[in-house]
């Protein structure tokens, strides 16, 4: 990609932005300060607690529960639904992780299709078939994923499209996205009273603070802290979520200790419609914008780079995720960015700790008792967490740019795309409602509209383009 321990923009012509030749900056810095590379062996015992606090930092079961609510589905149906959801997100960790991207990647349910499958489904018979519509034509979405891949297009357009400028406009913009969702969603407009919400988040919040500045004034205990401070800040508030009366522990006494998925393409049945899959092939070109979003972020985070190979097998992977999700019964996977603000506080990027939230995710997908607790952590919990990782993925993203050579015309560059995520955070639903179905879909992503925004300017201003793409043979 185009963050590296050394980033080469050597070039024989001259800085379209400066007038001068390029020159080789020196980025090791920024890798430093990772306590492990992604190759790097982590223990087995270690990797274990350390992929839990990535589930736990993911709010993977958010989606789900809310297609859930829209479709009203029984409650055998939602925990299905939730456990193959689950069980998508393991298997596409362990698949982009140890076979296809190969960089330390999570997958997990995205928040773009909800709009999209409630709206197929009661459009083509609801419990009647609605469900079957929706599978056949996540099918079909994830096979032209896969296409892309094996053709070479998908790589082809990144190098054209997003240089090292456009992408660290992505990065900035992909955690300023999520910082609403972070603060409204989970604190301010969740269930509950608002003011304990706010409690919550900020006792797991100030949890996760003290035990990074106790992990930077005292050296004997900076490794551990900072490699658990948030897991330790989640623990702390379940606890204090237990003790205010805001945990709900029927759910978890309810649940079955192991159950297998019912609820599946055999299930359902599959079936084919063209208005459908064009609905879908547009979600899923939403989702491809905003996985790209995810690897830049992840890219930024571990100062890896990845080839044009690693592109197109990224992709192939992403394909092969979201079809093993369809046929299971679930909703699309993708690239969870979340996770690159989590390396950035713990400082671990070993694909060991990634394969190891896969198979805690495949666990959770047969253990319905351990995913109705993790579903039971009350919202201010994560978003008291969730929070600090969003600004930690928009702070990477302007990590990148510092290290860029920039003029005015970059400053558009940068600066339209933040200007548009903050548009579209801040317009009122009313008004997105207004507009065609498609357009929705599309005003639904900040990161979508923010991206195609970064790269239209930056090919109107020949001046803003850098003499290096994001990639390499």
């Amino acid at each position: 990609m185009f963050v590296i321990s050394r980033y080469y923009c050597y070039s024989k012509t001259p800085n379209r932005i400066t007038g001068s030749h390029p020159k080789e900056i020196d980025m090791t810095e920024s890798k430093n300060g990772l306590l492990y590379g992604p190759n790097d062996n982590v223990s087995l015992g270690q990797s274990g607690v350390l992929g839990l606090q990535h589930v736990l930092a993911m709010d993977v079961y958010v989606p789900p529960i809310i297609i859930a609510g829209l479709l009203s589905m029984s409650i055998a149906e939602k925990s299905g639904f939730l456990q193959a959801a689950f069980l998508a997100a393991g298997i596409g960790t362990i698949l982009q992780t140890r076979f296809f991207l190969k960089i330390p990647v999570s997958q997990g349910p995205s928040f773009v299709p909800i709009g999209a499958v409630a709206g197929v489904y009661l459009a083509n018979g609801g419990p009647n078939g609605g469900m079957a519509t929706v599978i056949g034509s996540l099918i079909v979405g994830s096979l032209m994923l896969i296409i892309f891949g094996l053709s070479g297009i998908f790589q082809k357009v990144i190098s054209k499209l997003v240089p090292a400028i456009v992408g660290g406009t992505i990065i900035t913009c992909v955690g300023l996205s999520l910082l609403p969702s972070a603060l409204n969603d989970n604190i301010f407009k969740a269930s509950g009273n608002v003011n304990q919400n706010i409690l919550l988040a900020t006792i797991t919040g100030l949890t996760m603070l003290i035990a990074m500045i106790i992990s930077a004034r005292v050296p004997q205990l900076s490794k551990v802290l900072r490699i658990s401070s948030i897991i330790i800040s989640l623990i702390v508030g379940t606890v204090t979520a237990s003790m205010m009366g805001m945990f709900d522990w029927s759910a978890v006494s309810h649940a079955a200790w192991i159950s297998l998925p019912q609820f599946t393409a055999l299930h359902y049945g599959i079936h084919f419609s063209i208005p459908a899959i064009l609905t879908f092939v547009i979600i899923y070109l939403v989702l491809t914008t905003e996985t790209t979003g995810t690897w830049f972020a992840m890219s930024a985070v571990t100062g890896e780079k990845l080839s044009n190979k690693q592109w197109n097998h990224g992709i192939i992977g992403e394909g092969i995720s979201c079809l093993l999700a369809a046929l299971l019964g679930a909703t699309p996977t993708t690239g969870y960015s979340t996770n690159a603000g989590v390396i950035s506080i713990t400082g671990v990027a070993s694909k060991r700790v990634f394969m190891s939230a896969g198979i805690w995710f495949i666990v959770l997908g047969f253990c319905g008792k351990l995913s109705a607790f993790l579903s039971a952590v009350p919202a201010p919990v994560i978003g008291g967490v969730f929070s600090i990782i969003c600004v930690m993925i928009m702070l990477n993203g302007l990590n990148v740019i510092r290290y860029l050579q920039t003029n005015e015309s970059t400053m558009y560059v940068i600066g339209i795309p933040i200007i548009m995520t903050m548009a579209l955070i801040l317009v009122p639903t009313s008004v997105i409602h207004e507009t065609p179905q498609l357009v929705q879909y599309l005003l639904g992503s900040p990161i979508t509209i923010a991206a195609v925004t970064a790269i239209i300017i930056n090919l109107l201003m020949p001046s803003a383009k850098q003499p290096a793409t994001a990639t390499e043979p």
